[in-house]
């Protein structure tokens, strides 16, 4: 391979990547031996000149390098081929009866910047560096060849992409998509929408929770906060919920939600609301001082979505969070089980823990934790980052 143009790292600067953190930020960079173009490939070597791997280098963004691998390669359809197979392989041992998840989650299956979601035969693709922007041509006729899908498209509109450079563009990059077109998971039926709904079209992530959590469901009363299409709500409703009461703030959500529940015959159990999810919490909490509220839910689903994108915020954040769960507390019948989740990158698990023992202890909850729940196994993380 053509030698290619080197990254000096700072002294000490090179113990997180040999740890396996995949980011080179602009400050940890002492120089370059010879100019780099944007969106190149380039070699990292620590400050005695210790190779440590190659990634595509950006000078425009704060995340300078993004590694790719730890040996010299060419970055071509063949790298992307072997990549996508091996993040392929570990799918379908992980879930080998799923139709629809995600087949590369970026870092996390050594490709930086590449996202692909899988709806049965439609492939979602996401690139949010400008090196895997550039090589989306590759990609799209490696996709074609390893999952001969029906169509591929991208959605790239993520605020991350402003960083690189890079434009929105939304739309297709190879084969005809049907517009909104039924899939399957677990079993259930779910119409999505992949170039205008939420993330790639669904929460793929929670695919794995969708069916834990159901299965606490059965003869339960259960509210679904932030329901989206009802993942969480119609598996509760399959599990045999005596009825399921969905919020969600979009109309266009809950229409589709409730469509949802019809389809897979179990709209007689389902309820869905228009509604911001806060103030119908607040709203059904509210009471003077002689009154007293009784909780009508066994089951109640907290799924909101981030409430920060920076760690400026998330002060805010854990206000919102702990007002949620002083609500749901509220609500939920002695014995109940709440169910809560977190999407916020910077809010971590000890101080998500700590708002839920925080409004635990404001409304008088004494707790029991039966579970602890992560992202699906089609989303492994870089535990570095």
């Amino acid at each position: 391979m053509t030698k290619l143009p080197e990254v000096i790292l700072r002294r000490g600067e090179h113990q997180r990547i040999l740890a396996g953190h995949p980011w080179i930020y602009q400050g940890s960079i002492d120089k370059l031996t010879i100019p780099a173009a944007d969106g190149d490939v380039v070699q990292v070597k620590d400050a005695r000149g210790k190779a440590l791997g190659i990634g595509f280098y950006n000078s425009k963004s704060r995340i300078a390098v993004r590694v790719l691998a730890a040996e010299p390669v060419e970055i071509n359809q063949a790298f992307f081929e072997q990549r996508i197979l091996a993040a392929l392989n570990l799918r379908r041992r992980s879930l080998p009866d799923a139709t629809s998840f995600r087949v590369v989650n970026a870092e996390s299956d050594f490709l930086s910047g590449l996202i692909v979601d899988k709806y049965e035969d439609v492939l979602v693709v996401q690139t949010s560096s400008l090196g895997m922007d550039r090589r989306k041509a590759d990609i799209v006729k490696v996709l074609q060849a390893v999952l001969k899908p029906r169509a591929i498209v991208e959605r790239n509109e993520m605020a991350s992409r402003k960083f690189e450079g890079l434009p929105d563009a939304n739309g297709p990059l190879a084969g005809e998509l049907p517009g909104k077109f039924p899939i399957k998971l677990n079993g259930i039926s779910f119409e999505v929408d992949v170039l205008g709904g939420h993330k790639t079209g669904l929460y793929l992530d929670q695919q794995a929770n969708y069916e834990a959590v159901g299965r606490l469901a059965k003869g339960a009363n259960v509210l679904d906060c932030f329901s989206f299409l009802g993942g969480f709500a119609l598996h509760a409703a399959r599990a045999g919920a005596a009825h399921v009461h969905g919020l969600d703030q979009s109309e266009e959500a809950v229409k589709a939600a409730t469509a949802n529940a019809a389809a897979n015959g179990v709209a007689e159990r389902c309820s869905f609301e228009a509604v911001n999810v806060f103030d119908w919490l607040k709203n059904r909490t509210a009471k003077g001082p002689n009154d007293r509220i009784i909780p009508p839910f066994d089951l109640i689903i907290l799924d909101p979505p981030s409430f920060t994108r920076t760690r400026e915020a998330v002060p805010n954040a854990l206000r919102g969070y702990k007002e949620i769960h002083v609500r749901a507390f509220k609500l939920l019948k002695p014995g109940g089980t709440l169910a809560t989740f977190c999407c916020s990158h910077h809010v971590d698990a000890v101080t998500f823990r700590d708002v839920i023992l925080s409004a635990a202890y404001d409304t008088r909850t004494v707790l029991r934790q039966t579970a602890i729940y992560s992202q699906s196994p089609d989303h492994p993380l870089v535990p570095m980052i």
